[in-house]
């Protein structure tokens, strides 16, 4: 799936996505006692598909950047892949390439009415409160930016990386807001980025990122010379966080496991890759808590039945022992809206803090000793929240891939 976002872009020819695979059934010979739960199967993947846009591979909604369009061609995409896609006037179909412009395409309304009939998907969050973080500054935009995936801060310098899909996919920005740097292209070299999923950026000052269009983890200087590519058998390479002692956490999504990578990267030598936690279902997000050396995790779950997928909060502690989770299922006991978390991180106190796409806001979780409590950030102005990190002086970053923009939102 788009990690989090609108897939393709006006910039480049639309094409797959990565994407965890996803379970098939065993083949069964017929009349066999298998056929019926694996045609269940089938059947269950087919509805999923129906209700999910088969770009980005996220849930349709009713409203936003969810709502599902028909193309002249009878495809159907999401609202937010189609701006993503037809944004400079021309519309490309990513299935059938056949050219059409945006004001040719309208709502799909058998979709529409079928999720009426499901219900909604999600309820109101209540407003943030008086002290919650206030905008302060506004970085990319469509053109600058394109369908970005993955954003870090610098702990030392404050600088900001971001990963996204145009031509150099890592954009480093400054305090000002002014665009420092522009490096990693798309190729065939070993530390050209095909397809990033994710960045970070160490205490050493390196920025690595996750590629998943060649199953590889590469580190770069801050002037975009790469300095390491790690190929360890990754099978989809996703969220990243650094440690304060410069490791790199990383989840893969497609093979359920979460590494330690150590590395000295300035001689370019990888010196451990260390399974942390194996049978995972597809984790995306990690954070490390650099106060306590917790770890967070957020997993997507692919449901059966007409709500589709979901996602789940792991916390560990820092010797990789569970000490708390919970499912959108759980959350939904708790809070006023289903949360379908994308990005995670821990602010200086030590709090969880996530996106959720469904209310299209932030929400702090409280610590893990607390998990979970309830307090909404930012509950207005955010299209497509997918990134979030935290900067020296505490100051909230949220990576909004609805309107391809990085948002700085001031501590409080």
């Amino acid at each position: 799936p788009s990690p989090q976002g609108a897939a393709g872009g006006g910039v480049e020819a639309a094409g797959p996505r990565p994407s965890a695979a996803r379970p098939q059934g065993a083949a069964a010979r017929p009349h066999s006692p298998g056929m019926a739960a694996a045609a269940a199967g089938e059947a269950g993947e087919a509805e999923l598909g129906l209700l999910e846009c088969r770009v980005c591979f996220e849930p349709y909604g009713p409203g936003g950047q969810r709502r599902p369009r028909n193309l002249p061609c009878g495809h159907v995409l999401c609202r937010g892949c189609l701006g993503a896609l037809g944004g400079r006037g021309r519309l490309e179909c990513p299935f059938c390439r056949r050219v059409c412009v945006p004001a040719d395409t309208s709502d799909c309304l058998p979709l529409l009415q079928l999720l009426e009939v499901l219900g909604p998907a999600c309820g109101i969050l209540p407003a943030a409160g008086s002290g919650a973080p206030a905008l302060r500054l506004a970085l990319g935009g469509w053109g600058a930016l394109v369908n970005p995936t993955g954003v870090a801060a610098c702990p030392k310098s404050g600088r900001l990386a971001v990963a996204h899909d145009g031509k150099k996919r890592i954009h480093v920005y400054g305090h000002s807001g002014s665009c420092l740097q522009r490096f990693g292209e798309r190729g065939e070299a070993g530390c050209d980025v095909k397809y990033p999923l994710d960045v970070a950026v160490t205490a050493d000052g390196h920025v690595v990122v996750s590629d998943g269009g060649d199953r590889a983890v590469k580190a770069f200087d801050w002037e975009g010379r790469g300095v390491l590519a790690v190929r360890e058998g990754f099978c989809l390479p996703w969220g990243l966080d650094a440690t304060p002692e410069s490791d790199v956490i990383l989840a893969d999504a497609e093979a359920g496991v979460l590494y330690r990578l150590t590395a000295d990267f300035g001689k370019g030598e990888l010196k451990k890759c260390q399974v942390l936690r194996a049978k995972l279902t597809s984790p995306r997000a990690v954070a490390v808590c650099r106060s306590s050396g917790a770890v967070v995790v957020v997993e997507h779950l692919k449901a059966r039945g007409p709500k589709g997928s979901s996602s789940r909060i792991k916390i560990f502690s820092a010797d990789m022992d569970l000490v708390g989770q919970m499912d959108s299922f759980g959350l939904n006991l708790f809070f006023p809206s289903k949360i379908y978390t994308t990005a995670v991180a821990f602010d200086k106190e030590g709090r969880i803090v996530v996106t959720d796409v469904c209310s299209q806001a932030v929400i702090c979780l409280g610590k893990p000793g607390e998990f979970p409590i309830f307090n909404p950030l930012i509950s207005h102005g955010l299209s497509y929240p997918i990134g979030l990190t935290y900067m020296a002086d505490n100051s909230l970053v949220v990576l909004d891939s609805g309107d391809h923009t990085v948002k700085i939102y001031s501590s409080t």
